[in-house]
């Protein structure tokens, strides 16, 4: 594995007496996407949330580009290049898509903004044919699209990604899919994916992690996951969508 992006290292988050994260270990080289699968409610998501700040880690240590931000405040964590596409497609819904691209261009103060929106026009046609479109009128695909472009505005290094598949058509799904990979070849955007879509997030991704209730059970190169018959029966069966 080439340098550490991210490191994190024996992790816990509660909810109140409730423990969401139980030592909770993962790398993400420079360069790879490295993706989370489990099932719904396995900690997938809180582990994403913890990583950006809320909630904060109890124990352990997130350390990212060299630097600890376990206990740094999420505004703080955004400014170091990091940027995040949660679940659930938070854009504006009452601004048009164009606005939404602009929230995410605040970040770096607008510096690459005509270039940049160039970039996510050509990586989402969709998005360009919708520019003056509110996105709460948008379909659940392309409000995904936007939600990713948002966060891409912001010139990231690192892209957080909560389960972008959710709730989208198959073909939809597959082309979010293959707009990450062509992120990461293309400009080498190092990528964390949470994703309850085992069978294409495996197939995209460098390496992956299995959660179940809040630990790391299984980790191991994508393809090589894919072929796993604990995997295969968990997450698999009947689920090549």
């Amino acid at each position: 594995m080439t340098e550490p992006m991210l490191t994190i290292r024996g992790v816990t988050a509660y909810y109140g007496a409730i423990a969401a994260l139980k030592g909770v270990d993962i790398d993400v080289a420079k360069g790879e996407i490295v993706t989370l699968i489990g099932a719904n409610g396995a900690g997938k998501s809180t582990l994403m949330m913890t990583i950006f700040g809320s909630p904060q880690a109890r124990d352990g240590s997130i350390v990212y580009d060299g630097r600890d931000i376990t206990r740094m405040p999420t505004h703080e964590i955004a400014r170091l290049r990091i940027a995040q596409s949660p679940e659930g497609r938070r854009i504006f819904p009452r601004m048009t898509v164009l606005e939404n691209l602009q929230m995410g261009a605040a970040v770096t103060q607008f510096a690459h903004f005509d270039e940049d929106l160039r970039r996510m026009f050509d990586l989402f046609p969709r998005l360009k044919e919708r520019v003056s479109q509110r996105g709460g009128t948008l379909s659940g695909g392309e409000q995904q699209m936007l939600a990713i472009a948002r966060a891409l505005m912001s010139r990231p290094q690192f892209l957080l990604l909560d389960e972008p598949s959710l709730g989208l058509a198959p073909l939809i799904a597959k082309q979010i899919f293959a707009a990450i990979g062509e992120l990461n070849r293309t400009e080498g955007l190092t990528v964390f994916l949470v994703e309850q879509n085992a069978y294409h997030a495996l197939k995209l991704a460098h390496r992956g992690y299995v959660m179940v209730n809040g630990s790391i059970t299984l980790s191991g190169a994508g393809r090589e996951l894919l072929e796993r018959e604990e995997v295969r029966a968990a997450y698999l069966e009947g689920g090549r969508h």
